[in-house]
């Protein structure tokens, strides 16, 4: 019986979407400041210089993970109103950055963005047009959104809190180092509304976002 040789056969070439997904997975697990060509050729276990067979340098790294990003978004579509897409569309972006926080400052950053994030874009102005906003009714209506969007996600990312448990610790940690006295409406809040059975920060999402498509159909359906 002949001897199997040991040695492991030739690697099969990398793809550029398995390369953008092991940067994503590097950038989920340790932070986007830890990524490098260098690390990422060991995750995928070859030389560094094998990337620049599929990206130009690290610029064009990132502007392929954050396309890749978008792509995860979803954009409902054949819904029954304007409003419902754009609900579920906010809902989703905002998934997608819990899952990659490291993208959130860098979604709009992008001066190459890719054909997932034009596609993205041009769909949400696409559902706002079709719903019969004028263009500068729907330009607003996308910045207001954007903005909210992001930044709550930002402001969620930065919090000392990340969870309903962890908000819970961080309120009676507060109650007992301040007098409530000094700061009554703060402490009022914290007691009657922050420490209450259920209380989760992320629920404050739909509650602002809701707000936001509420105003825009009253400025939509103004003659």
């Amino acid at each position: 019986m002949a001897e199997q040789d040991p040695r492991p056969g030739p690697r099969a070439p990398w793809t550029r979407a398995q390369l953008l997904r092991a940067a994503i997975d590097l950038a989920d697990e340790r932070g986007i400041e830890s990524l490098s060509m260098r690390k990422l050729s060991q995750a995928l276990g070859g030389g560094a210089m094998s990337l620049y067979n599929h990206v130009a340098n690290k610029d064009d790294l990132l502007d392929g993970m954050i396309d890749e990003v978008f792509s995860e978004v979803e954009l409902p579509a054949q819904e029954p109103s304007w409003k419902l897409t754009m609900r579920q569309r906010a809902i989703s972006m905002r998934a997608v950055m819990t899952r990659h926080p490291w993208a959130i400052g860098l979604m709009e950053s992008r001066r190459t963005p890719g054909p997932a994030t034009l596609h993205h874009h041009d769909a949400v102005i696409g559902c706002l047009l079709d719903a019969g906003f004028s263009l500068p009714l729907a330009a607003h209506a996308f910045s207001a959104l954007d903005s909210y969007i992001y930044g709550f996600a930002l402001q969620e990312k930065s919090l000392a809190f990340g969870t309903p448990e962890e908000t819970s610790e961080l309120a009676k940690a507060f109650l007992q180092h301040f007098p409530t006295e000094d700061y009554p409406r703060l402490a009022q809040l914290t007691l009657e509304h922050v420490l209450q059975p259920g209380y989760d920060y992320g629920d404050e999402y739909e509650f602002g976002l809701d707000l936001i498509l509420d105003g825009l159909d009253q400025l939509a359906s103004q003659p």
